[in-house]
């Protein structure tokens, strides 16, 4: 690597941020962008070899199909959810030009301990989020009650396995803005041994 190939990977490293979903807009990743993007998200740390993650791309033209699974899994996770939380759930289905669920899928009784595996998962989704910046697309990586729901879960996952995520990717509607950060004072110390 050259100092200039230093100087522009530092510089994506430090001018990716996460994009709303909602606001997402085409164009997304072509289907060979999208490979290229999963295959750099699969080079991460990964003690033991055991790529305890899966990735299930969601096509546009199975988005109808997520939407209906998301408001019959609202049903169940609040019964009391009004038209707008359906109306909510199917747009979640909608967000974005692509859409890919990242599932942990640890192995089980390893030597290597399920949290890390699940380290592993979560290294997985920043390499997508890093290998969509790259290519000049913004990514949001969302959770809430959808990765939680037993049924969603039942449609993607296998025995011993849960969705980490939903990787949302297109282009921003609008200019990204900075978030705070944390100031690393705070949160880094040198490590003094006693004596």
């Amino acid at each position: 690597m050259t100092l200039n190939d230093h100087s522009s990977a530092l510089a994506l490293l430090t001018t990716r941020r996460s994009g709303r979903p909602r606001e997402m807009v085409a164009p997304g990743p072509s289907a060979d962008e999208l490979r290229q993007i999963l295959a750099i998200a699969a080079r991460t740390p990964d003690h033991g070899k055991l790529a305890p993650w899966r990735f299930v791309i969601i096509g546009n033209e199975q988005r109808g199909a997520l939407a209906d699974l998301l408001s019959r899994a609202l049903d169940q996770h609040d019964p009391e959810a009004g038209e707008a939380h359906h109306l909510k759930a199917r747009d979640f289905a909608h967000q974005a030009p692509a859409l890919v669920i990242l599932i942990s899928a640890p192995v089980h009784n390893h030597k290597i301990p399920v949290w890390e595996q699940q380290l592993s998962c979560g290294a997985a989704a920043m390499n997508l989020l890093h290998a969509t910046h790259a290519l000049g697309y913004v990514g949001g990586w969302l959770t809430g009650w959808q990765a939680c729901s037993k049924l969603v879960e039942a449609e993607f996952c296998e025995e011993g396995e849960c969705i980490a995520g939903f990787l949302f990717l297109g282009s921003p509607g609008r200019e990204l803005e900075e978030r705070p950060r944390p100031n690393l004072d705070e949160l880094v110390r040198v490590w003094d041994p006693p004596a």
